[in-house]
């Protein structure tokens, strides 16, 4: 399994299509470190604001995607 360390630079949008979400960000993406003794894992990480960001824009694309389920979904 590769890892990878992620950090956000900025968040651009996001969308819902078909069952997944998809986010437009600006990001660096660097080879993980992995250690004996840990499970390899990757890690995103990424600034107070940008988190702000990213739970408003989750919070609105799921508003979206529970807007279209049927009443008896709900």
């Amino acid at each position: 399994m590769k890892t990878h360390r992620i950090e956000v630079q900025r968040i651009k949008g996001m969308s819902s299509a078909q069952g997944m979400l998809h986010v437009q960000l600006d990001a660096t993406v660097l080879p993980g470190v992995v250690k004996d003794d840990v499970e390899p894992s990757s890690w995103l990480s990424l600034s107070e604001a940008s988190a702000r960001t990213l739970q408003l824009l989750l919070k609105t694309q799921f508003a979206q995607i529970d807007g279209r389920k049927a009443r008896s979904q709900r």
